[in-house]
């Protein structure tokens, strides 16, 4: 297959961006769990390549896609540092945004080898930020991308290169730095047809209700998602909104909030507390969204998904598809990427939002910036600021609750969009088209920042011998020659090399048929270093020349004068 043909990656798989198990379950991990499961259902390569450190990896990563394996597969290993089997899968494809170090690595072998494709999640915390400006710094080519799972982190990514840009522009002249990778928009997807499946089914609509001891005629609002204040979404605002609805309809409302709490005191007793006194008139009911059953089939008690985000830690929102993939109109705060996926008055409701003016909070980043304030005080303060319309909230979901022709519209819709915009099976093909267009600018487009003929390509990792080159009195030459007449038996100079403070470790790669002729050469008429770089010219030149300072520390060979 051409390089530019090429519409697969090999995955870089570490555990903790795939795995939905534990305890403290994270949107990046349901994320790429998903991701994974989507590739493996839609994905178009009969190979699928995996880039782990180690073979025990590799096999945790074999059992995790097990059960969703539907399709003739093959899974080719890719070990760390495996650049041809980086060339062969033509893209690395990173859960993250921390690209740097890959793009430094691949330098050291060749630009155009396989391009470096990586995706957002929560970019405010100090190492995504950090992540995101060293991209600028970083050999990342034309043919690497970022993937941005919404136009808000993308603007926010752009705003962050151009600060820092112009920020190196103005300490080291000339003009603002700009990435050279791209940033193209795919969302975030979800499985369509498990969530229809799960809501659209009365006989569990009815179960679960009746379980969880709400009439049919009542109306539900669900929330699905950590239940954490100051990372998430204040329930406050949700709870005041409620209120106001239930006093304003004839219909029971009941509030299902399915996540789980942060392990801080008195969290879980402080929700409670708020929404018995806050929306008294609403019946409140909390489960465990950590558990896959809950997660599979809480949409189907539900009539209204609501989530009033005000947190800058959110940047796509994937419950908001997940509810509208299951048939329900959605009431949401008008926020980052909660704004692209739901459309005002189509599949639900977005309630406005206000934050203060830019530069009213310079005093916070510099606190966050000076490590004296963390990052969940950072985020909570913001959150604390940020003001989502309890007035049009109540609105929304009092008219909804009042009206099924309505809900039933919205949800139709809803699910409509997810199936044709956010479903896998979509979100995998934009992700191979991306994947294959990458190969194609590894074919044509300019290289930045090649490497110079003898330079190391990171110039923090160079040379040891060029870095520190003014260490020693002297560096070997060409003229340099060298004898070993005298030295000793080759049998004890073998003795000698054998010693474990003398041998040579597996990484210094001078073999001892090398060391033998050497010696050999050395012991007649004494060889110049440029003789012998032309009689070894199959050996890497710099392998050579090392072997035989080698030699000269160990007393093997001297150096004849002149």
């Amino acid at each position: 297959m051409q390089q530019h043909m090429q519409h697969s990656a090999a995955i870089h798989y570490v555990p903790d961006g795939y795995d939905t198990s534990g305890q403290r379950l994270l949107g990046r991990q349901a994320a790429g769990e998903g991701f994974l499961r989507g590739l493996i259902t839609h994905g178009s390569s009969p190979k699928l390549y995996c880039y782990t450190e180690s073979k025990a990896l590799l096999e945790d990563f074999v059992r995790r896609i097990q059960p969703w394996t539907r399709r003739e597969l093959n899974v080719v290993w890719v070990p760390h540092g495996d650049v041809r089997g980086l060339t062969q899968a033509g893209t690395l494809y990173r859960p993250d945004l921390l690209l740097e170090e890959q793009a430094w690595h691949r330098r050291h072998r060749g630009q155009r080898d396989y391009s470096i494709c990586g995706v957002t999640h929560t970019i405010a915390t100090r190492r995504a930020l950090d992540g995101i400006a060293r991209l600028l710094l970083a050999p990342l080519q034309p043919w690497d991308a970022l993937i941005c799972t919404s136009q808000s982190v993308r603007t926010a990514v752009e705003r962050v290169h151009s600060s820092f840009g112009e920020y190196l522009a103005q300490r080291f002249g000339g003009g603002a730095a700009v990435p050279q990778l791209a940033l193209p928009i795919i969302p975030l997807g979800v499985d369509t047809g498990h969530f229809a499946a799960s809501a659209q089914s009365q006989a569990s609509r009815a179960a679960l209700r009746s379980e969880l001891g709400v009439p049919s005629e009542d109306i539900v609002v669900l929330y699905v998602g950590r239940l954490i204040h100051y990372a998430k979404a204040h329930p406050v605002p949700m709870y005041l909104a409620l209120e106001k609805a239930a006093q304003r309809t004839s219909r029971k409302i009941h509030l299902i909030q399915a996540g789980w709490f942060e392990a801080e005191a008195n969290v879980e007793q402080n929700y409670k507390d708020a929404a018995a006194r806050l929306c008294p008139s609403v019946r409140s009911v909390f489960l465990d969204g950590r558990k896959p059953q809950v997660r599979a089939t809480v949409w189907a008690a539900a009539d209204i998904f609501m989530s009033l985000s005000d947190n800058v830690q959110e940047t796509f929102g994937i419950t908001p598809i997940e509810a509208m993939a299951a048939g329900l109109p959605v009431v949401v705060a008008d926020w980052d990427g909660y704004r692209e996926s739901v459309r005002d008055g189509v599949d639900g409701f977005t309630v406005p939002t206000l934050s203060p003016p830019p530069g009213t909070a310079l005093d916070w980043s510099a606190a966050f910036g000076a490590d004296m304030m963390n990052y969940s005080t950072f985020i909570a303060n913001a959150a604390m600021v940020t003001s989502v319309d309890v007035e049009r909230a109540a609105r929304a979901i009092h008219e909804l609750a009042d009206n099924a022709d309505l809900r039933q519209r919205m949800g139709d819709a809803g699910r409509l969009r997810a199936r044709d915009t956010y479903d896998w099976r979509v979100v995998i093909r934009a992700y191979e088209q991306l994947w294959g267009e990458l190969g194609s600018r590894r074919a044509s487009a300019a290289e930045c920042v090649p490497v110079a003929a003898g330079a190391a390509a990171n110039p923090l990792c160079d040379d040891p011998f060029r870095l520190f080159a003014h260490y020693a009195t002297s560096a070997l030459t060409p003229e340099t020659r060298l004898s070993s007449a005298g030295r000793g038996a080759p049998a004890s100079s073998r003795a000698l090399r054998e010693h474990p403070l003398v041998a040579l470790g597996r990484d210094q790669r001078a073999p001892a048929k090398l060391i033998e002729e050497l010696l050999q050469l050395a012991s007649s008429e004494p060889p110049s270093v440029a003789e012998l770089l032309q009689r070894f010219s199959t050996v890497p030149p710099g392998v050579l020349q090392r072997t035989l300072v080698y030699l000269l520390k160990f007393d093997l060979v001297s150096r004849l004068p002149g």
